[in-house]
């Protein structure tokens, strides 16, 4: 099938596995569904991310900026300046480029969200949200779920 005058071809992209999100990036159990990485510099990357109970990203930022999408729970983004968001089923969040910030699931809800950003734009990571950040940014609902050593 032909696609736009450029003569591209409309695709069938492969379907990614998913994966355990890495324990240097997340607290907490946190699963990713890669949906695409993008087709070159400045095209879209989609994933959609499942947070459980109390989980986490690290601290990070995106050189692009970052869309999250909420599917279904409760979660928060939280910023390095004390700023948090609460996020529900239908929410849309976007973080600015060079924004530090954190985003998971409340502890006592999953969370599942989409996350856009752009291919080419670096993602810094840096540490750990600790117990104390999380809480503040969660408005010290409970404590949350320690992810097992």
């Amino acid at each position: 099938m032909r696609g736009d005058s450029r003569g591209e071809e409309t695709v069938l992209l492969p379907t990614r596995s998913t994966s355990k999100g890495p324990a240097e990036r997340f607290t907490g159990e946190v699963w990713v569904d890669g949906i695409t990485d993008g087709a070159g510099a400045g095209t879209p990357t989609l994933a959609t991310v499942r947070f459980s109970p109390g989980a986490r990203t690290a601290w990070h930022c995106h050189a692009h900026g970052q869309t999250l999408h909420v599917n279904d729970g409760h979660g928060f983004v939280g910023t390095r300046d004390g700023r948090t968001i609460a996020m529900r089923a239908g929410d849309t969040v976007y973080t600015p480029p060079g924004v530090w910030h954190w985003h998971g699931a409340a502890p006592e809800s999953f969370m599942v969200h989409l996350a856009l950003s752009s291919a080419g734009g670096a993602v810094d990571w840096g540490e750990p949200v600790n117990d104390g950040e999380y809480l503040a940014g969660c408005g010290g609902l409970i404590a949350p779920i320690t992810p097992p050593q």
